[in-house]
Order: C-alpha cells, then structure tokens, then sequence
C-alpha cells in the first residue's frame, strides 16, 4: 500500500489528506497528482478584491499604480498591503512584516486573489513560518512568478490548489496605449485565468523540439529558484506531471548544472512532458566559453526519456510572459509545425 493510501485509510470518515495536511503542518512530503484531488479557487467576478503585497523584494507605491488602475478597469477591487513601499535594503518591509501582510491576506475571506507586486529574493525566509490552515478551507488564487515560485512549489506539494503563474505589478506599463500587444496580451491573459477561462496558448516551432502529446499537471516556474528548493520542505514533485522553467541572468554552465540537479534529483526521470520557457543567458566571459547551446544542455539530460520537449514557451522574464494556472492539468502537444498548451 503506498503512503497516501494508507493514511487516507488511517483519516476519519469526510477528512481529506488536505485536511490531514492542515491538522498536522507541513510535515506531508506527498501529494496527489490525480486530476479529482486538485483543488481549484473560486474564480473571480466584477466587485472582487484582488491584494496587492510584497513577500520579496522592494517596490514603491506609485510603481503599483499602473497595475492597480489595469485591474480596476478588469472591475475589481484592490486592497494594497501595509508592506508596500516599505524599504528594509532590497527587500520589501523586514521579514516579520512581509510575513504579516502576507498572512493577513492569506486569512481574509474578503480577498479572492493575492498579486505580488515583484519578485526579487525575499519568500524563502518566511515560507516556513507562513500558517496555510484558513487558505487551505478557503483557497484563493495566489498571483506571481520568479521569486513566488517558492510559493507555487510549496502550495503544489503539500495542498494540491491551484495558483497563477503571471506577470506582476512591476511588469504592468505605466502608458496602456504605448505598450507592445504581446505585452498587453500577456498582461490580459492574468485576468482571463481569474475570470476562469480555459487557457489555450501556443509557441512557436523550434527546430530542437522533441515532438509528442503529453497530459499532466502543469508545474513549474523559476529555474534556479527550483533548484535552491531541492531537498527542502518546499521542494516540487514533479512525477507524472508537466514542468516548465524559465530563467535570467544565468551563465550556461550555471544552466547546465541545473539542468544536472533536475536530473541528478529524479525530476526528469518520471515526467510527462518538459517546457522550457525564456532564457536570458549572460555572454560567457572571455577564454571561459562553456561550448554549449541552451538547447544543446538540456536534450543531453533527456535524451533517454520519450517525453515531449518543447523550446520557446512564451512564460519568464520578458513581455511575453503569458498567464498559466499552476496544478490544472494540460493537454501539451508538441509539432514539427506548432506547439499548443491546453488547459483541459
């Protein structure tokens, strides 16, 4: 008998393992990845609040301004935390008082959704003292990317809900009508995940493709972020799901022995399918090439696994950063002539 089953024989009549979870902390190092445990939050509708916080790093309040008005135009309400536009160094507020905004609209029934304003660094400090037991009984859509991949990660592995993978305040442009479509698109796609529409998005072809259908639950997010979860009470599962990285700023060789820590940590072994979103690749320093594409790095830790692989996805550091639900299981299928995600 595996473990889920034999603590769900071991739960009294009508208490999930989420439940189980809530009663007993973080200390669950499993989750479900069938389709019927994934718990969904409401989606939103006009009149909603949505919260703006800042569990990472700084951002001041006229930076938020952008944002706040696109979502009001999207006729919601908009609560920002006490935190924002508090400087402590890079990071936003000391620690104590990110966790405390944080925590506040986690609890509030009143708030349907939590955008982060950014990323930066700053979530790792304070996840393991952030209480999920309300969220849990009242899930609501956690809004972010970089930094809040510790968030989706920890969230995936021990309470199966659903989270929002998007663009952030500081990515919303301060002029609406002199920003660039994809970026207006990929801003839009946030409030069609809200909204509840099934998300569909597409990539164009690359030549490095490995073509193949897949279905999963869609996992994911920051690169490097993953790898500083590995081994920790945050770290993702990825068995039987499909992943998706992207990443900024990184040399290839710092790429490279990422991509071994996917491998080398079981992550490639078991999956469905492999997305690899943008990656903003330092230039090696002189007389120090690595002699490597991205490309090139990540089908040598794969080559031995029949899972389709797709180069390109429009998700990371750049204005095409479309919206994907985290934890819904997709339907990938990956051509000679196009790629296509579909939420099903």
């Amino acid at each position: 008998m595996d473990r889920k089953n034999f603590i769900n024989s071991l739960l009294p009549l009508g208490l999930s393992v989420n439940g189980f979870a809530q009663l007993f902390g973080d200390k669950i190092d499993f989750i479900s990845s069938d389709e019927t445990s994934i718990k969904v939050p409401p989606y939103l509708k006009k009149g909603d609040s949505i919260g703006i916080t800042c569990p990472a790093g700084y951002i001041s309040n006229e930076e938020i301004i952008p944002a706040v008005s696109k979502m009001k135009e999207w006729g919601y309400q908009i609560k920002v935390g006490d935190v924002v536009g508090k400087k402590n160094f890079s990071q936003e507020g000391t620690d104590e008082e990110r966790l405390a905004d944080f925590q506040q609209m986690l609890d509030d029934k009143n708030i349907k959704a939590i955008m982060s304003a950014r990323g930066g660094y700053g979530i790792v400090r304070i996840i393991d003292k952030i209480n999920f037991s309300k969220y849990v009984l009242n899930p609501k859509w956690i809004i972010g990317f970089s930094d809040i991949t510790v968030l989706h990660s920890h969230i995936n592995r021990h309470y199966n809900i659903a989270t929002i993978h998007s663009k952030m305040c500081n990515s919303f442009p301060s002029d609406w009508n002199l920003a660039e479509q994809v970026q207006k698109d990929s801003i839009d796609s946030i409030n069609n995940c809200l909204s509840g529409k099934i998300i569909e998005q597409t990539a164009v072809p690359n030549k490095n493709n490995k073509p193949g259908i897949a279905k999963g639950q869609l996992v994911g997010g920051n690169l490097k972020t993953l790898e500083t979860l590995a081994g920790s009470n945050s770290d993702l599962i990825t068995k039987n799901k499909i992943l998706f990285v992207e990443d900024t700023g990184e040399y290839l060789y710092s790429i490279d022995r990422m991509f071994w820590n996917l491998k080398r940590s079981g992550k490639l072994s078991q999956l469905n399918g492999l997305i690899i979103g943008g990656f903003k690749i330092k230039p090696d320093d002189p007389g120090e090439e690595f002699g490597k594409t991205l490309e090139e790095i990540v089908l040598e830790k794969v080559k031995e696994f029949s899972y389709p692989v797709c180069f390109d996805f429009p998700v990371g550091h750049q204005k095409n950063n479309v919206a994907l639900k985290c934890g819904m299981i997709y339907n990938l299928q990956v051509k000679e002539t196009n790629v296509t995600l579909k939420e099903i």
